[in-house]
């Protein structure tokens, strides 16, 4: 399966939804003021939150009208383009070498897998990669990313249940520099954000990166569970504020139908999604781009 039949696959959901009724409203209404009303609530039934639905209503309403567009094909096309400049709104992430990368995120989201997918991601680009098991609080959490980081072929790094995670991650800084590793993966245990002990963890564990790799490219990523839709947003809001995220992961895109909150995440607190989880696998994770995401959802 190609890469954008994967992202296709992976957003069918999203894309029935929002297709189907956009072509209910193409069907039964004139391009007018109760086009673009309902074409608003479509968005927002889509996961868009009310704001980014709003703007991109009102772009499409001036650029349609400027343009003299009343044809289905033409306001489709010009809604794609509209859509996927919310999308880059947020710069997106280049990820240079030497690369420290440090997930965080709630608990359930799929961390430890993501961890396997990224690893082998990089490795497929010819790099070297070691993973720290800095989840030290839930039970087997360095069981199971033992048993990705073999999948993947990679080192990991790990201590024993209940130690503190910034000894795992500097220890794994420390060996990496060491053999000269291109990437470091950082493993971190599922928190609520609400628990202000735990950001500071996170805060904590960003501090030893920093210090013992002023060098490297470090970089925060936000693993989101594409089926938590709009809450998702604030998430991101919270974990931005304590440790100033980077990109975005999406999981479970597959399992979504509301895939359009990606637009208000993008848009309205300008941190990109960096890659997208497509399936079960190790080589289910793509480099998220907006163009396809776009037309994969329309």
């Amino acid at each position: 399966m190609g890469l954008f039949s994967k992202i296709k696959n992976a957003l069918k959901k999203t894309r029935e939804g929002l297709s189907g009724a956009l072509s209910k409203l193409f069907s039964k209404n004139k391009i007018g003021d109760d086009f673009y009303e309902e074409l608003e609530e479509i968005l927002i039934g889509a996961d868009i939150s009310v704001t980014t639905a709003d703007d991109v209503v009102e772009e499409l309403r001036a650029e349609a009208k400027k343009e003299k567009l009343k044809d289905k094909e033409f306001v489709t096309d010009l809604l794609k383009d509209v859509l996927e400049e919310k999308l880059n709104e947020a710069e997106p992430l280049e990820i240079k070498y030497p690369a420290v990368i440090m997930l965080v995120g709630v608990n359930g989201v799929g961390k430890t897998t993501t961890v396997g997918k990224l690893a082998n991601y990089f490795l497929s680009q010819k790099k070297s990669v070691t993973v720290a098991a800095a989840d030290t609080f839930r039970a087997a959490a360095a069981d199971q990313l033992t048993v990705w980081a073999d999948r993947a072929k990679v080192r990991i790094v790990k201590h024993e249940e209940g130690s503190d995670p910034s000894a795992v991650v500097f220890d794994a800084l420390t060996s990496a520099k060491a053999k000269g590793t291109d990437v470091v993966i950082i493993d971190t245990a599922g928190r609520l954000h609400v628990k202000a002990n735990l950001m500071e963890e996170l805060k904590k564990m960003s501090r030893v990166v920093e210090r013992e790799c002023p060098g490297s490219n470090f970089y925060k990523l936000l693993i989101l569970d594409a089926t938590t839709g709009g809450n998702a947003v604030n998430q991101a809001e919270v974990f931005d504020e304590a440790v100033e995220l980077d990109g975005i992961v999406l999981t479970k895109l597959d399992s979504s139908a509301k895939g359009g909150f990606v637009i208000s995440l993008c848009s309205e607190l300008q941190i990109p999604v960096a890659f997208v989880g497509t399936g079960e696998k190790l080589d289910d994770l793509e480099a998220f781009n907006a163009e396809e995401f776009i037309e994969a959802i329309l």
